[in-house]
C-alpha cells in the first residue's frame, strides 16, 4: 500500500500543530491563574481542623492566606502539594489551609500526605461542603489567595508549581 505525498505532509502538519500547541500550553502559567482586579469581599470563612473542631479566618486577617482544596483522588492534587508545602516552609508568614473536601476521614487524609511525603502542613476539612458554595467552586484542586484585608485576590483553579518563579512574583506583590 503506498500513501500520497499529500497524505504524509497533512500528517506532518498536525503532529507539528499539535506538539507546539502542548508546549505552549505548558510554559502558559497565566491560564490557572484568576487575580480580581478589584478583591472580593469574603463574609464569612469557616471550616474544621483535623479534629472537628471550629477554625475561624475572620481573626487572621494582616496575613496572607492561601486556602488550598483537594481530595485523595485527585491526581493533580497529588502533583501539586509538595510545592504547597514547599512554600509554607520557605514563607511561614503566609498562612496555608489544605483543606480535604472528602467526607472527614483523618486517617485516610493522613495517609494521603505520607505518601507524598508532606509533614509541614496541617489537615482541615469542611464537611458540610459550605465552601464550594461560598467560592463557587468547579473542580479541584483549587487556590483561593486572601490579602492581609482578608479578601480573595485571586485564585488558582487547578494544579500549579507553587515555587515556580512567576508565582513567587505574583505573592510577593501582596506579602
Amino acid at each position: 500500500m503506498k500513501i500520497s505525498k499529500s497524505f504524509k505532509i497533512y500528517i506532518h502538519i498536525i503532529l507539528v500543530l499539535l506538539i507546539s500547541k502542548s508546549l505552549l500550553a505548558a510554559d502558559d502559567f497565566s491560564k490557572n491563574i484568576v487575580i480580581h482586579e478589584k478583591p472580593l469581599i469574603i463574609k464569612e470563612l469557616k471550616f474544621k481542623d483535623v479534629n472537628l473542631q471550629d477554625i475561624d479566618l475572620a481573626d487572621k486577617k494582616g496575613k496572607i492566606m492561601i486556602i488550598n482544596f483537594w481530595a485523595s483522588w485527585c491526581l493533580p492534587c497529588k502533583r501539586e502539594m509538595p510545592s504547597l508545602a514547599k512554600l509554607a516552609e520557605k514563607y511561614p508568614d503566609v498562612l496555608v489551609y489544605a483543606i480535604n473536601m472528602e467526607k472527614p476521614n483523618k486517617l485516610r487524609a493522613g495517609d494521603f500526605f505520607k505518601s507524598i511525603g508532606i509533614t509541614s502542613l496541617d489537615i482541615y476539612f469542611d464537611p458540610d461542603f459550605k465552601l464550594v458554595k461560598v467560592f463557587k467552586m468547579r473542580g479541584l484542586p483549587t487556590s483561593i489567595l486572601i490579602n492581609k484585608n482578608g479578601e480573595e485576590f485571586g485564585r488558582v483553579v487547578g494544579e500549579i508549581d507553587f515555587n515556580s518563579e512567576e508565582f513567587i512574583k505574583l505573592l510577593n506583590k501582596y506579602i
